[in-house]
């Protein structure tokens, strides 16, 4: 597919769902990646057995990445490591269900935090280690605003991808002179735990599925796929994008 031999990658959120994807397709076309986790360190470990399966370097790098202590001491250990960084995917996140009249702070707060801070936090960080040039890709979502859909009880959410949409933009400004390109991918409704709930009724799932022009779920090797192009030389003018891989979702 894409050539990524030599490239270090950081995938965040990557033990499990869309993250684990994106990890096992960059390994898949030459890079070393480091798996992130917040809390599930058995899951992780299993990445990593299947990135080294391939033949690449790989290990866990443990960090909530909303606090600012952590982030930086996750990057400590990969430029212990590697000395270098040439891929970071912002992926991590978390979707917590809650009609708006019932949102509560906390809700907020934790979901803009771990989804939209936590991207600047590790941003912030990687461009230290990007001292020839790199890729940054932030994981959106259809559910983000603007040309995006909207969907009951996830208003903080929408908010939290909305930003991720704002802030990639504003940082591939930022970051073209030092040769770092930033896009976001913007998924659909992916089949993962994640959106396990969502799918779970039969009727409610049917109308997703209505509205899918591929008429099929997506899967992480979907969203994977994406990230290793963007990652990829073929993609050297690309920055500041959206790349909505929703199956036609927006195209309905």
């Amino acid at each position: 597919m894409f050539d990524l031999k030599g490239k270090k990658a950081l995938v965040t959120g990557a033990s499990r769902g869309i993250g684990k994807g994106i990890a096992l397709v960059l390994a898949k076309q030459g890079a070393d990646v480091a798996v992130n986790y917040r809390s599930k360190e058995d899951l992780a470990q299993q990445v990593v057995s299947e990135i080294k399966a391939l033949g690449r370097d790989s290990f866990v790098v443990q960090a909530d990445v909303s606090k600012s202590d952590q982030v930086k001491g996750m990057f400590e250990g990969i430029k212990s490591k590697w000395g270098k960084l040439d891929i970071l995917v912002n992926n991590a996140g978390i979707l917590q269900f809650a009609p708006f009249e019932q949102l509560t702070e906390e809700q907020w707060d934790s979901t803009l935090d771990v989804n939209l801070k936590g991207q600047f936090l590790c941003s912030q960080e990687a461009i230290k280690l990007m001292t020839d040039g790199g890729r940054i890709i932030n994981i959106a979502s259809i559910s983000s605003g603007g040309v995006g859909v909207g969907f009951p009880t996830i208003a903080h959410y929408t908010a939290s991808k909305g930003g991720v949409i704002a802030l990639t933009e504003n940082m591939a400004i930022d970051l073209a002179a030092k040769n770092i390109n930033v896009n976001a991918i913007a998924p659909g409704v992916i089949d993962t735990d994640m959106t396990d709930s969502m799918l779970a009724d039969e009727k409610s799932k049917a109308e997703l599925m209505a509205r899918i022009a591929k008429k099929r779920l997506g899967k992480p090797e979907d969203i994977g796929a994406t990230a290793a192009f963007l990652s990829s030389d073929e993609a050297d003018y690309i920055t500041g994008s959206v790349i909505y891989v929703d199956g036609g979702w927006l195209a309905g």
